[in-house]
């Protein structure tokens, strides 16, 4: 089999290639494919062009360059010589894609020095990822398919529960595929470990409350929605008495503004709840969640590290979403997968009946209890 040529991406493909990213339509397994790109390279740039953006209108332009004054230069030599050691160790703090980016070819310090000082590897700098075949994706819906129906299956028992199926495929792979997905087995776990000071864990504030109105409590999750080609994240803000959706967002990747979005739109439609409920994801724990469900007046909660039942009302809703829907359908574009669980929520909440609700719909519940909310307000 031939090697395949080294490539140095450019500043303006990476950016053509963002810009796609950005846009609806694509997932980002897709957008990688056509441009023969990884994944994951599609999603650093995306992250990068997002946090950059603000600079094109930052400022004013910078003055003309003053005249070279040659004593100030001599003068910093010895600042420069000192700066000399700091750099490396700074330029190695960064990301590996970020780091693997700084590596330029054509300059006169060799490849292997300049992957020295910036703490990679040659065969770091060397590779080129393979896009997902169809295989792993179809991999990856059945991992979904088993974990919906076992969530306290883990590597190991989705690898043997695969292999019973005729899938012949390792648990390390498994499990690489389960934190692509951001899936994990839900049980009770032992707490080895503390929470970093920038990611705040809230109290789960629903085990001693009753709820019994509408906008008393809200609940957020985010799940993996497999498509004809990649797939896409999907986040839902569900009331947690009438198990109404009230708005909900697709995404080709897991940062934190869809979620913010998704939040926003139910507070501006239906009014402020006294609880937000989550798990205790990145996402939820991010300063910009964190600080909208602030302004929007409402308290956080958040579950207990793997203990599903405290969220078990989203759990359930994926269930259906995904059985009732997702599997059901191939979605070829993020469009598609928007308008279809557009269409699917709307027949949730207004026309499918709920046994948990003696066969009324998350709609009749929700606008019955509503005013009993407001009178006691």
């Amino acid at each position: 089999m031939s090697k395949r040529p080294r490539r140095n991406h450019s500043a303006a493909f990476k950016a053509k290639v963002a810009i796609e990213a950005l846009a609806d339509g694509k997932t980002i397994a897709e957008v990688a494919l056509k441009h023969d790109v990884h994944p994951n390279q599609v999603t650093e740039w995306r992250r990068q062009l997002i946090e950059r953006a603000a600079g094109v209108f930052g400022g004013a332009a910078a003055p003309e360059t003053p005249p070279v004054d040659l004593k100030e230069l001599h003068a910093k030599i010895g600042q420069l010589t000192l700066e000399k050691d700091f750099l490396p160790r700074r330029a190695q703090q960064g990301r590996l894609a970020e780091r693997k980016a700084m590596i330029e070819r054509g300059h006169e310090l060799p490849i292997k020095r300049q992957a020295e000082l910036l703490g990679i590897s040659r065969g770091t700098v060397y590779y080129q990822p393979e896009p997902i075949s169809d295989s792993e994706l179809a991999l990856m819906r059945r991992i979904d398919e088993l974990h919906l129906e076992h969530p306290f299956a883990g590597s190991r028992m989705l690898r043997d529960l695969l292999r019973l199926r005729g899938i012949d495929v390792g648990r390390r792979h498994v499990g690489t595929l389960m934190q692509r997905m951001g899936i994990q087995a839900l049980y009770r776990k032992p707490n080895t470990s503390k929470t970093h000071p920038s990611h705040p864990v809230f109290p789960y504030l629903l085990r001693t409350s009753t709820v019994e109105r509408a906008n008393q409590a809200w609940a957020l999750d985010i799940t993996y929605i497999p498509m004809a080609r990649g797939w896409v994240y999907l986040v839902a803000v569900l009331d947690w008495a009438s198990r109404r959706v009230l708005a909900h967002r697709v995404s080709i990747t897991m940062e934190a503004d869809f979620c913010v979005e998704a939040l926003r739109e139910a507070a501006t439609r239906w009014g402020t709840p006294e609880i937000v409920n989550t798990d205790q994801g990145s996402q939820f724990s991010s300063a910009d969640f964190v600080a909208e469900v602030k302004r929007i007046g409402a308290r956080q909660s958040m579950d207990g590290k793997g203990c599903w039942r405290d969220n078990v009302f989203v759990e359930r809703l994926w269930k259906s979403v995904k059985y009732e829907e997702v599997y059901l359908k191939a979605y070829d574009s993020v469009s598609a997968a928007r308008k279809h669980l557009a269409a699917y929520f709307d027949f949730y909440n207004a026309r499918r009946p709920h046994q948990s609700h003696d066969g009324r719909t998350p709609d009749m519940v929700y606008f019955t209890t509503l005013p009993e909310m407001k009178e006691a307000a």
